[in-house]
């Protein structure tokens, strides 16, 4: 795992000493990244300058050392991620006489034997693995930056001016000394709509994010650059398109027996390095599979890892002790106390780089802190509950939609009116005195919110409205932004979505969006920020084109996911260790929020604060503080979503 940063100059040679500074203090932002080596590439006549930062994993030497070049000099590459099958690729190229004389083995100087002899979009075709590449093809003066499939490796890119720049992180970018950056307000509704900003989009004006399956070329001439010019060379629509068309056509035991040989295949492949390597183990049904297959093939015992919460509701510990006794692992674990929790909140501006709010993200950051004390590479179960219907929305949210959703939309919007010129509090004071003649169910939580939620889902007009309403938290982000409007996403722009059945429209979009912008961004700035790679076998790619062929009915059944992925890990662990209520990876920051953070909360929404700044109408921001404080309400996502915008604003500053 690696940093990569660069610029390209529009039309200028570069002063070598003046880029390699800028490189240089690009490079510095990302030594978290790479602590282990550092180099960085110049061209002046052609205006390109490459950095990169190393994270060691394979081949240790320094035949591993880049920027490097390809055996015949035509490309220069920096390259952050891994190519699990480079050893394959290799022995192809032996055995077609089109390999150069090998001068070390890392999968760095495979990929540029790849695509000096198939051409780069025939190579990546090849390549399984995560990877942010720039590419610098000398012949052509073209500068490529291509992404992964999956989108579990970042890259950002934009121009300043003159100068185009790209970097791992955004850090990178501002610590170029041509940046200049500008808040993007519309970039800001979504982030509030989210909690993360979506590909292509970026905290700032013109930075973008290439986009997962996306080479995005420039090319430069005597003259000028020509605009920048993205296109896909993997297209998780077409193969959700295609997995319809052609659904897989075997027994449940078939199924089962092949999802078992290509997770396996693909744990064995991630399970290659050259550094000590490990796994996360929260006891549930991914990462037990995934640790299951590392110990299947393995001599030694795996080592696991493990963080508990003292707190009631948030605690697995357990369960992933139960786990990892029963598969023989060499089993740590560590029991966060709220202030370990608390002293990470500092870290998340810096850590994260842009506005991000899931909150899952302090306990990723301290499981990352924790293997890295033992290992350099952890295997994490990340993207089965996308892939194999995990999460609750998928059943009940297609529920709910098939009750309500046949009522005419007039009628629907007229009983939403009807329950929301009730406030939630005097709903509450109602079904109170109800409360001796009305069924226990009724009774249970908020309800006055509850029923101001089921007014929110009365007033969407069709499934998708209803989708994009379950995952949003700032539900009019235009009214809370000033100045701003909410820009199109792959949520909101669904008419060339060719998918008729709801919950497998929900499982695409969340594979596009949810997955790369919030689960993948969680994982890969905590793990990196501790200088641990982290790699997720559910996402080879294989893997993911299997898991999209299979009907829903292996998927989803008797209203519980990941039913064929539980079958196979009933082949390695009992089920009584595995079933139990699904549970997040969070921490109780509402009850903090009124606790040990309500200064620090106070402070950065402060009403005379947020109007100085400018961003936010302070009215509704304050008002949700007021009820939360109060205990009536529980906006916590909402607030977290504001704090962590006003946290990262102060480092920002």
């Amino acid at each position: 795992m690696c940093g990569i940063a660069g610029l390209l100059e529009k039309n200028t040679p570069l002063d070598v000493n003046a880029a390699r500074e800028s490189i240089l203090n690009m490079t510095m932002a990302l030594v978290h990244r790479g602590p282990d080596d550092s180099d960085i590439w110049v061209e002046p006549e052609a205006g390109i300058a490459l950095g990169h930062r190393r994270l060691s994993i394979v081949d240790l030497s320094q035949e591993g050392h880049q920027p490097m070049f390809s055996a015949d000099g035509r490309y220069v590459i920096v390259f952050n991620g891994e190519i699990y099958n480079y050893r394959e690729i290799r022995k192809e190229l032996d055995d077609l006489n089109a390999a150069p004389i090998w001068r070390g083995h890392s999968d760095t100087e495979v990929m540029l034997a790849a695509i000096s002899h198939w051409g780069l979009d025939a190579a990546v075709g090849r390549f399984v693995g995560m990877f942010a590449i720039a590419l610098w093809d000398r012949k052509e003066r073209t500068l490529h930056l291509v992404r992964d499939r999956l989108g579990e490796k970042p890259i950002y890119y934009g121009w300043m001016e003159n100068t185009f720049l790209f970097g791992s992180e955004l850090k990178a970018l501002c610590a170029c000394p041509a940046w200049r950056g500008e808040i993007d307000r519309n970039a800001l509704t979504l982030f509030l709509r989210y909690n993360y900003i979506p590909a292509p989009y970026s905290i700032y004006k013109g930075i973008h994010k290439v986009l997962p399956g996306s080479i995005v070329t420039i090319r430069v001439n005597s003259t000028s650059v020509d605009p920048i010019k993205p296109r896909q060379y993997w297209s998780a629509l077409k193969v959700v398109e295609a997995g319809i068309a052609a659904p897989l056509a075997c027994s449940e035991r078939e199924a089962c027996a092949h999802l078992d040989s290509l997770l396996r295949r693909s744990v064995g492949l991630e399970m290659l390095a050259d550094v000590p390597l490990g796994a996360f183990l929260s006891g549930g049904v991914d990462s037990s599979v995934i640790v299951a297959l590392m110990q299947a093939q393995s001599s030694r015992a795996v080592k696991t890892f493990t963080i508990g919460f003292t707190e009631r509701g948030y605690d697995e510990a357990d369960y992933a002790m139960e786990v990892a006794r029963h598969l023989g692992t060499d089993h740590t674990e560590f029991y966060v106390t709220p202030k370990d929790a608390l002293d990470v909140i500092p870290k998340l501006p810096q850590l994260y780089d842009e506005p991000f709010s899931d909150s899952s993200q302090i306990p990723t950051f301290l499981v990352s802190q924790l293997a890295r004390q033992h290992v350099t590479v952890s295997l994490s179960g990340d993207a089965g509950d996308e892939l194999f219907g995990g999460y609750t929305r998928y059943f009940w949210g297609r529920d709910i939609w098939r009750k309500i959703g046949w009522i005419p939309n007039p009628v629907r919007k007229s009983l939403a009116r009807w329950l929301t010129n009730v406030s939630p509090h005097t709903w509450e004071k109602l079904f109170h005195k109800l409360g001796p003649v009305l069924p226990h169910q009724i009774m249970q939580g908020n309800t006055g919110d509850n029923l101001h939620q089921l007014a929110e889902v009365l007033k969407v007009d069709n499934p998708q409205e209803f989708y994009v309403w379950m995952v949003s938290h700032w539900r009019s982000p235009n009214s809370i932004v000033k100045g701003a409007t909410e820009p199109p996403t792959v949520l909101s722009d669904y008419d060339h979505i060719g998918l008729s059945d709801f919950t497998e429209r929900m499982m695409y979009l969340d594979i596009i969006s949810y997955l790369p912008d919030d689960i993948l961004v969680k994982l890969d700035r905590a793990s990196m920020a501790v200088s641990l790679e982290s790699r997720a076998p559910f996402l080879d790619h294989r893997v993911v084109e299997f898991a999209l062929q299979l009907p829903l009915s292996m998927k989803i059944r008797n209203g519980q996911g990941k039913w064929l992925l539980r079958q196979v890990l009933y082949k390695y662990v009992p089920k009584e260790l595995i079933e139990r209520p699904k549970m997040g990876f969070g921490v109780p920051i509402e009850e903090w929020l009124r606790g040990p953070l309500r200064e620090w909360g106070e402070n950065l929404l402060n009403d005379s604060r947020l109007k100085a700044e400018g961003f936010f109408d302070p009215a509704p921001i304050r008002s949700k503080w007021t009820e939360h404080l109060s205990g009536k309400r529980n906006w916590e996502y909402h607030l977290w979503d504001i704090l962590m915008f006003q946290a990262w604003l102060d480092n920002y500053n």
